[in-house]
């Protein structure tokens, strides 16, 4: 089971220890904040078929690129998408096939909250186990509900992890906006030079309101972007986003599969959840209501990055 913490966050700073190049950041303050759960999936509860629970999830099917000349066809299959456990926790996994499904070489999953749940602000996260290898793609990401009528990017994307599976000790994150989008986009990297993303669950998280987004790694802030900051692009972060999650195969981010890809691939899923601020009104979340309370945390035990473990290229500025 997937316990709670309710913890109170004070005002602190932290320090960044860099591996690639020195140079000198200044410290930001992390800004004391209650955190009202509004929404989670713990996939401790298998459904009957074993598939994504759909109160909360919607397949997105096909073999399309999706813009991004990726190979896989995503699927609603539970080859694909499945409940499963792994070391005594509940989890969901997502997982990439080299079976010439449909007459597409490869398969796999993207799932979604669009028309679900959605949310304007607050802290969105993941604990996850990524895949590994030569085009290999998982992300875990968010975009703007308005994307109909407001084509990306002006509809906004908050890429909250992404991941080359040749690089298993980095990830990335990403803004896209107007002004900022495809290879232009505002992105940060962290690494670690000791540990791996591929043999271990680690947390993935943004926090998100009228003034900025930060992004972290394991409760290590290593990007901030301020909405004051961005004057050569438009700043759309100012209504609901829902969820994403995938594993690509191929494409233009980390090129395609070569020999040394071993299939299957999979991203373990532990949780995803989402909270809002305990100061804040309630906001429409889930589709036809309000945001509901199932609980409270305050925040988490930051800490600077250890210097044996490593920050890769920190942007606090």
């Amino acid at each position: 089971m997937k316990h709670y913490r309710i913890v109170l966050l004070g005002l602190f700073t932290i320090s960044l220890s860099l591996l690639l190049g020195s140079c000198e950041k200044d410290e930001e303050i992390i800004e004391r904040t209650e955190w009202v759960l509004s929404w989670s999936d713990e996939f401790d509860t298998p459904t009957e078929d074993g598939k994504p629970d759909p109160s909360k999830w919607v397949h997105e099917t096909g073999a399309t690129g999706n813009g991004n000349q990726e190979l896989q066809n995503y699927t609603d299959r539970v080859e694909n998408a499945s409940y499963v456990t792994y070391n005594n926790l509940g989890c969901l996994k997502i997982t990439a096939l080299e079976d010439n499904y449909e007459g597409i070489t490869y398969s796999s999953a993207r799932i979604k909250t669009e028309g679900l749940f959605e949310q304007k602000y607050g802290r969105f996260e993941a604990r996850l186990m990524l895949p590994y290898g030569p085009g290999i793609w998982p992300a875990f990401w968010l975009l703007g509900a308005n994307y109909a009528t407001d084509e990306w990017p002006a509809c906004g994307e908050i890429d909250i992890m992404e991941n080359k599976g040749y690089q298993p000790n980095i990830v990335s994150s990403a803004l896209h906006l107007p002004g900022h989008s495809a290879g232009n986009a505002i992105t940060q990297t962290f690494g670690y030079e000791k540990q791996r993303f591929d043999t271990d669950f680690h947390v993935f998280a943004a926090e998100w309101d009228e003034t900025k987004i930060d992004f972290f790694v394991d409760n290590v802030l290593y990007k901030r972007v301020k909405a004051v900051d961005v004057t050569d692009g438009e700043w759309v972060f100012d209504h609901p986003f829902f969820i994403i999650l995938n594993v690509a195969v191929g494409g233009t981010f980390g090129g395609n599969p070569t020999e040394d890809t071993v299939f299957p691939q999979s991203m373990y899923v532990d949780y995803v959840r989402v909270y809002r601020k305990s100061t804040s009104p309630e906001q429409p979340g889930a589709a036809g209501g309000d945001v509901s309370s199932n609980g409270t945390i305050g925040s988490w035990d930051f800490n600077g990055a250890d210097s044996d473990k490593g920050l890769l290229e920190p942007d606090l500025n």
